[in-house]
């Protein structure tokens, strides 16, 4: 069976596409500088495609089973839109990123201030010896539930013990009335 044109088109759009989008479009290529810095370029990529196509029936409207071809229109189109969005920079001090776009940043330097804000709290609460005073309430609520739950077994206990009482005394009264 041959192939349908627009089985072409799409695979020729495909191809060019797949050529235009590569891991070093999205993290480009490092480059380095004197002092032994490497700046690695990163970008967001987004890309579109579409394609569409229609077969034409031929002035007389009879079978077509002749094996002659039908006229065929067809059209493709893609899009691809690259924006730089930070820059990697990897040196003797360390590795940091700068984001173009302030916003994107963020989420990044909140993971960044959560470690020395948990520090700097647990520190104040030393400080100030509530941490003490939490560590004492919590134990003292613990053990008050402790004893409820223990209250709550003994009153448990008396109950299932009243319970059995009560269906011995019957089980008695029913001996008496069978005899």
């Amino acid at each position: 069976m041959d192939e349908h044109p627009i089985q072409g088109l799409m695979t020729t759009a495909m191809e060019n596409l797949k050529d235009m989008i590569e891991v070093n479009t999205i993290i480009g290529d490092p480059v380095e500088s004197p002092d032994g810095t490497v700046i690695i370029p990163v970008s967001k990529l987004g890309f579109g495609f579409a394609a569409g196509g229609s077969e034409f029936t031929s002035g007389d409207q009879g079978d077509s089973s002749g094996g002659e071809s039908l006229p065929f229109g067809g059209g493709s189109g893609g899009g691809v839109s690259i924006t730089p969005i930070a820059f990697l920079i990897i040196s003797q001090k360390g590795m940091k990123m700068i984001h173009l776009d302030e916003s994107t940043h963020i989420y990044e330097k909140m993971m960044d201030v959560a470690p020395k804000a948990v520090d700097k709290i647990q520190q104040l609460l030393k400080e100030s010896g509530l941490q003490e005073k939490i560590k004492q309430q919590s134990k003292s609520k613990n053990d008050d539930e402790a004893k409820k739950q223990e209250k709550d077994k003994k009153r448990q206990g008396k109950q299932d013990r009243k319970q059995n009482d009560q269906q011995s005394d019957e089980e008695e009264d029913g001996l008496q009335y069978d005899i």
